[in-house]
């Protein structure tokens, strides 16, 4: 009777969060100005890229380095389905575009779900060389794939424009696309790690060996892990593209890996309420902190804008929260793990 109750509660604090975000997400984008709603719209899109990144690197305890190429897949992917076909012949400069990318044409949702599926076979092919290693080695290994891409990108422009990029990409993107898929994204991960997979997936991340021994499929939990996070990877970065209405290879380097790297890490690893945090923290704070690369007045004193500084304090406040949060803000723990009452349950 009490783990009914217990499981009652939970999935009441469960739902309640989902509402209050799809309201926020409602009341965000018919209130706030354009400048604020950009930044909510990045914000989101970094959500679905963090969580789905801890999902690998977090939950399964994989080194991996690859968000960035992904990311780019999807992007690309995403831009060349809703370009039309006048808009791509006016851009390409280096080389005519094939025609079969002339060709391609589907609706948003569409290309997104296509950048989503893509990514995710090219994670389920790229398993099978990659999960032979383990540790520094895995991370050496997938971190080369985010070159292979760029590269690609670079060597093709028949298809992607080479390094002078995609423009005039349309712009979808608004909060209601954003938030709703990072809203998914979140309570499909969150199922994932919750089921029996993703018990396997922390057996692995504590010992890949007696997990083994325990007869549980190493190779095919990891797997999963990969597919799952790459999918919605490749989703978030058609979102980005859709975003910005512009990409280029430069855009996805070594750089965004790094950056969500340092979410889900300050966040906490295995956390997706860390990471949902960790991304609030890192790319709102970093808006917010602009003023700090302006003059200001203080007491008094007039001083002259330093640009750069808004980075100085950044990275003082990393230092500072890592210093004293070991695990990150949430460590491996869930804003709605309701531990408190099956303590409570014990104590009786």
């Amino acid at each position: 009777m009490m783990n009914d109750t217990i499981f009652t509660k939970q999935r009441l604090i469960n739902l309640s969060l989902i509402i209050t975000a799809i309201w926020f997400t409602w009341f965000a984008q018919v209130t706030f100005d354009d400048y604020t709603v950009r930044i909510i719209n990045n914000v989101c899109i970094f959500i679905i890229l963090a969580v789905s990144y801890n999902l690998i690197n977090g939950v399964t305890g994989q080194l991996s380095l690859e968000p960035n190429g992904f990311v780019a897949v999807g992007a690309y992917i995403t831009a060349i389905l809703t370009l039309d076909a006048d808009t791509m012949l006016y851009q390409f400069y280096l080389e005519d575009p094939s025609e079969w990318v002339l060709a391609l044409q589907a609706d948003f949702a569409w290309a997104l779900l296509f950048s989503g599926i893509i990514s995710a076979l090219l994670a389920l092919t790229l398993s099978f060389p990659v999960f032979r290693v383990r540790g520094d080695y895995l991370a050496i290994v997938t971190l080369g794939f985010g070159f292979i891409i760029k590269i690609l990108a670079i060597n093709n422009p028949q298809i992607t424009n080479g390094s002078l990029g995609l423009n005039d990409i349309p712009e979808f993107s608004n909060l209601y696309w954003t938030g709703g898929i990072a809203i998914f994204a979140v309570v499909a991960i969150l199922n994932v790690i919750y089921s029996k997979y993703g018990r396997a997936m922390k057996a692995v991340r504590d010992d890949e060996d007696a997990a083994t021994a325990m007869g549980v499929n190493t190779f095919k939990t990891k797997t999963l892990a990969f597919s799952t996070s790459a999918f919605f990877e490749g989703v978030g970065g058609g979102l980005l593209a859709a975003l910005l209405t512009s990409i280029s290879p430069d855009l996805f380097t070594f750089l965004l890996t790094f950056q969500l790297l340092i979410i889900i890490i300050l966040g906490g690893l295995g956390s997706t309420t860390g990471a949902i945090l960790g991304t609030i923290f890192v790319m709102a704070g970093l808006e917010w902190m602009r003023f700090l690369d302006e003059p200001m007045n203080i007491f008094g004193f007039q001083t002259e804008g330093t640009p750069g500084m808004r980075m100085v304090v950044f990275s003082l406040i990393l230092i500072i929260v890592m210093l004293f949060a070991r695990e990150g803000l949430m460590g491996k723990k869930e804003l709605f793990d309701l531990k408190i009452f099956k303590r409570k349950k014990g104590n009786k």
